[in-house]
């Protein structure tokens, strides 16, 4: 991080006194006579300075109130240099958020790594939906530190047994840790089959110029086909194909045609991330 950078720092009235005590140099920006907290902005390396000094300052000093301020102080510097040195340190109108879908209870994996510009949640669906190769032919959610997320206009049945968080007005970056850590949750497709995904969100990088998006820049094998039957009805499909002597195989195959459950290409999976798919609130 640039020394340069401005950092936002909330501080309570009591540190900023005591920040000034120690840096006098400080004391006509820690807005003193203002008495509830303030938010006060320093460079990256005045941060780092401030941060030094009460560090030390609270070792030395031998009252208890003063060394519990600068305490606090240091702890709101360190989490604001973190927070500047992870998603804000890329302005908002060039961050990039990476993902790694991989749908569950699948062995081997089905994957999807993805890169997505801020949106709503009902567009990440949409951009998870795309990536993996489903049709948005079912009802989905998303649970995020146990909070479901979906779109009410969807639930066919409303009621107190059911209460979701609105997707289509929360964005990517309202549920997302501000440090830029790694974060998972989870994607729910089709209650009835209940295909469950775990999306970890792998951290944020700058654009590319001349890059669209979003894109899939990478993945393996193919999506199960929809109404399948899960998990476990995707295993029998499988094992039908490859058995030709199996009553249902001829079946199976007027059914979808030749499937290659290894098959995928990330070039294919991003054209059909930018192109989107039918919004549910138009069909219903």
């Amino acid at each position: 991080m640039s020394s340069t950078v401005s950092v936002s720092i909330l501080l309570t009235h009591a540190q900023r006194i005591v920040t000034a005590e120690f840096l006098p140099k400080l004391a006509d920006r820690l807005k003193l006579d203002e008495k509830n907290s303030r938010t006060i902005s320093f460079t990256s390396e005045e941060l780092k300075k401030i941060q030094q000094t009460a560090e030390t300052a609270r070792h030395r000093s031998d009252n208890g109130m003063k060394r519990h301020s600068l305490g606090h102080v240091v702890d709101a510097i360190t989490k604001a240099l973190k927070d500047a040195e992870g998603i804000g340190s890329i302005p908002a109108t060039e961050r990039l958020y990476q993902f790694k879908i991989t749908l569950l209870e699948i062995t081997p994996s089905i994957w999807r790594r993805i890169q997505v510009r801020n949106c709503t949640l009902d567009k990440l669906h949409e951009r998870i939906q795309t990536a993996m190769g489903w049709t948005n032919s079912h009802l989905n959610q998303l649970v995020i530190d146990g909070e479901r997320y979906g779109d009410p206009q969807l639930i066919d049945e409303p009621s107190d047994d059911y209460y979701c968080v609105d997707s289509t007005v929360t964005q990517i970056s309202d549920i997302l840790p501000k440090s830029g850590e790694r974060f998972q949750f989870k994607y729910e497709y089709d209650f009835g089959d209940g295909w469950h995904h775990e999306i970890l969100f792998e951290g944020c990088l700058p654009t590319s110029k001349g890059t669209r998006y979003p894109v899939c820049i990478e993945g393996e094998r193919a999506c199960p086909p929809e109404d399948v039957g899960g998990v476990g009805g995707y295993a029998e499909y499988l094992q039908i194909l490859v058995d030709v002597t199996d009553d249902r195989h001829e079946e199976m195959l007027r059914w979808r045609g030749k499937f290659d459950p290894e098959k995928f290409d990330a070039v294919k999976a991003t054209k059909l991330m930018q192109r989107g798919l039918p919004n549910w609130r138009n069909m219903v």
